[in-house]
């Protein structure tokens, strides 16, 4: 497909997924919602892809929601109005159910629904220099499904600072990476994008069937309690024996070579 508001790219096993508003500080438009949705499924579904990288153009990662489209078109929030009260939304990886992993690579601003992204990859990285905050109430709106998901990886303490205090205050990536919310902080900045790939490149080393089946466990552990998790994620176990890559990773491993995973 091709896409306005977005980049795409392919590098070896990896998809990159690239904002690229950088004029408005990747602010998300209608027409960003969208694309994005599309861009997701493609690139799950693409075979020669094993990882997704979620990053923005110029100086900012995403900066939510385009407010001067929702200030000036006549429509505002009014056209999310249906899909929110069904949660019926699909811009995010976890939205879409995509199954590979996704690498979230914060450069610069991560503001308000920009965290929706932070909050629904597998795994996230930020640049030194990335600030995050979420200034919903400062603008008369309100802070939730992004302070949502990200109580369930950091502290609750910690989330809800960021939606009272809105606007008037930015955590840092140091900041970020004592809570938790990112996993790694690349310094100099201008190396995110290669650390992001050679992230990225570990991960595609390891069995796709075993990787979605893996997401799979744990994302729902994030839903249930203790014991039924723990049910469920014998289930998904379970169901990669006698898969293909669960004989050829033993094997490999004993013949000392790279695996060869089925596609």
């Amino acid at each position: 497909m091709t896409y306005e508001t977005i980049k795409m790219e392919r590098q070896g096993r990896v998809g990159w997924l690239i904002n690229n508003r950088p004029d408005v500080l990747n602010a998300m438009n209608n027409r960003m919602r969208d694309e994005l949705a599309d861009a997701w499924l493609e690139l799950d579904r693409d075979p020669s892809v094993r990882v997704i990288v979620h990053t923005g153009e110029g100086r900012a990662f995403q900066t939510g929601a385009d407010l001067t489209e929702v200030a000036t078109d006549g429509v505002g929030m009014q056209r999310y109005q249906d899909s929110m009260l069904d949660f019926d939304l699909s811009f995010t990886s976890w939205h879409q159910k995509v199954t590979k992993p996704v690498i979230a690579a914060v450069n610069g601003l991560c503001v308000g629904g920009g965290l929706h992204f932070v909050a629904d990859a597998d795994v996230v990285i930020a640049a030194s220099d990335a600030t995050f905050f979420d200034p919903h109430v400062s603008v008369g709106q309100v802070t939730a499904i992004e302070a949502i998901g990200l109580a369930k990886k950091i502290p609750f303490e910690a989330v809800m600072r960021m939606a009272l205090v809105g606007a008037h205050e930015r955590m840092t990536a140091q900041r970020a990476y004592e809570l938790g919310m990112v996993s790694q902080v690349v310094d100099p900045p201008e190396t995110l994008r290669e650390a992001a790939q050679e992230l990225a490149e570990k991960i595609a080393r390891n069995s796709p069937a075993a990787m979605a089946a893996t997401k799979k466990a744990l994302l729902a552990a994030l839903e249930l309690g203790l014991t039924d998790a723990c049910k469920v994620g014998t289930q998904h176990l379970v169901s990669l024996w006698g898969h293909h890559d669960q004989t050829e990773g033993p094997l490999a491993f004993v013949e000392k070579r790279e695996p060869r995973w089925a596609e």
